[in-house]
């Protein structure tokens, strides 16, 4: 990561997972970062999306390696209570919806209203959160999975607004919500062969793009080739 400070700190949520082990495989590597912070349902202490209180404890512990420079949020669930994407209207059920939606927009917004505050000012720092092209309301030709693009396209719109916030307070801060492509993961395995990508192929593209994005005061919504995704 060329674009931040020698000697970045980065934190990794949703480190057990196979891309976010992806990620601090790639940062542990990388000779400008000094420290890559895991943390997840398996942390000390760990995170859980659907509770807010551990997202409180979590940010009072970390605090003591602040500031932070990087984050990459890859937390996330396709499947919910195992059940998969729904296919139809009629297979909607509204506790899993609200799951998902607790799940992969409002945990990871609290998640980022708790950590938000450790961020380093006055320098360049990336928030990135993994969403998904499914999440995109222009780029839905084929409908279905709906809790899933639903709870993406809620998710890209609470990194889109904060962002505006944030800029009046860190204007070189960049946030982005990733694409990862189909990546080979425990996430994707009931629905994906084995032409899906390595996930750290994956990263290492999601890495290369984000060092190039420039603060601009609105979030990116990125692939991992670095192509622009509509909203």
């Amino acid at each position: 990561m060329n674009s931040l400070r020698d000697g970045y700190t980065a934190l990794v949520a949703g480190a057990s997972g196979a891309i976010g082990q992806a990620f601090v495989h790639h940062l542990q590597r990388d000779p400008r970062c000094a420290q890559v912070i895991e943390c997840s349902r398996r942390s000390d202490p760990p995170i859980e999306l659907d509770n807010e209180s551990s997202l409180v404890r979590y940010a009072q512990a970390v605090t003591a390696q602040a500031p932070l420079h990087l984050v990459i949020d890859a937390t996330g669930a396709l499947s919910i209570d195992g059940h998969g994407p729904e296919k139809r209207l009629e297979d909607l059920h509204a506790v899993r919806l609200q799951r998902a939606m607790m799940i992969n927009a409002i945990g990871p917004a609290l998640l980022l209203q708790q950590l938000q505050p450790l961020l380093a000012s006055g320098e360049r720092v990336i928030w990135a959160k993994l969403s998904a092209r499914v999440g995109s309301i222009e780029d839905n030709q084929k409908g279905g999975w709906y809790g899933y693009r639903a709870s993406k396209a809620a998710l890209n719109m609470l990194l889109q607004t904060t962002a505006i916030e944030l800029a009046r307070r860190r204007p070189l801060a960049v946030l982005a919500a990733l694409q990862p492509g189909t990546v080979r993961s425990a996430l994707s395995a009931p629905f994906v062969g084995e032409a899906a990508l390595d996930p750290l192929q994956s990263v290492a593209g999601l890495l290369a793009a984000l060092d190039g994005l420039a603060p601009s005061g609105r979030a990116h919504f990125i692939d991992y080739r670095g192509k622009a995704i509509p909203w």
